[in-house]
């Protein structure tokens, strides 16, 4: 079952849990599709008014922060040998290559690392426990964390709301172009014809 028709089968208050719940557990350093289940949420509530768009971007938004959050207390407290548990448990997300690749990221923009780091998979997965390992300060983090999260969450699910909003209503615009067309080439082959049968009707007689 796809993504949204799924989250069309649960109450309101399951989907708010469960897009906070995923986007948590993949900012904490899971590989999770967080982004698939935000965008489907919010598209969702573009065509279901009891889905608050408000709410699903709040509840995101938590989940990123507090995921995040929880990421860098366990990757501070973990350290590098942490990266190589995750690295045997993960190898396709957390190899050598990726990690080498994210922490030049971080070592390079710092604090920008984890804020802009949202808006791409590898680092939304790595930000937060790389940071604690490579110990930022937490004050850094936490600013670069919540306006990241706040941001990617937030301005993900404004965006794909009201694209699902002119979609739809462009959708039944074009049913009704579809239609008025639809009667217009009927109507149009019916003069066509009866044009072509009055033209052949002279020809008929004078043989």
């Amino acid at each position: 079952m796809h993504v949204q028709e799924w989250l069309d089968t649960v109450p309101a208050v399951a989907v708010y849990a469960v897009v906070g719940l995923v986007i948590g557990l993949e900012s904490l350093g899971i590989p999770l599709p967080g982004e698939i289940i935000l965008v489907s949420a919010a598209l969702l509530s573009s065509q279901h008014g009891g889905i608050d768009p408000l709410v699903l971007g709040a509840c995101a938004s938590a989940g990123a922060v507090i995921g995040d959050s929880i990421g860098y207390a366990i990757g501070r407290k973990g350290g590098r040998p942490l990266l190589a548990w995750l690295g045997r448990k993960f190898p396709k997300h957390f190899s050598e290559g990726h990690v080498a690749t994210a922490e030049r990221s971080f070592q390079k923009w710092g604090m920008w690392a984890v804020f802009f780091g949202r808006f791409v998979a590898l680092l939304r997965i790595f930000a937060g426990p790389l940071a604690g390992v490579l110990r930022m300060p937490y004050w850094k983090f936490l600013i670069a964390n919540v306006l990241g999260g706040i941001v990617w969450a937030g301005g993900t699910t404004a965006v794909i709301y009201y694209v699902g909003i002119v979609a739809e209503s462009w959708l039944k615009r074009f049913s009704w172009l579809g239609l008025v067309l639809a009667v217009a080439i009927g109507v149009t082959s019916m003069l066509v014809l009866k044009k072509k049968a009055k033209n052949a009707q002279p020809v008929s007689a004078a043989e």
